[in-house]
């Protein structure tokens, strides 16, 4: 069970980092090309429901702020007690 719980901290982890790179890509018009669509497909369906409850106010979007958020308190309050009482207290 320590592996699962392992494990979907690394997924966690990494769809943060996808999602940082995907605003960074979104910032500087440059780095754009194809393999940016790849990232859109993970990041958009996320983002899409929150940006329907919170639309973005002059042009800030704030829906990207609110899914980090939210995954950063998933992944510290419930993955990472899971993970601790899986792998430290058999």
């Amino acid at each position: 069970m320590c592996s699962i719980w392992g494990l979907v901290d690394i997924i966690f982890k990494a769809y943060l980092l996808i999602m940082i790179l995907y605003a960074v890509v979104s910032w500087v018009p440059s780095l754009r090309g194809r393999w940016s669509d790849y990232l859109a497909m993970l990041v958009e369906p996320v983002l899409a429901p929150v940006r329907s409850v919170i639309p973005p106010l002059g042009g800030l979007d704030l829906s990207f702020l609110v899914v980090i958020i939210i995954i950063q308190l998933v992944d510290s309050n419930i993955v990472q007690a899971q993970r601790v009482a899986a792998c430290y207290f058999q």
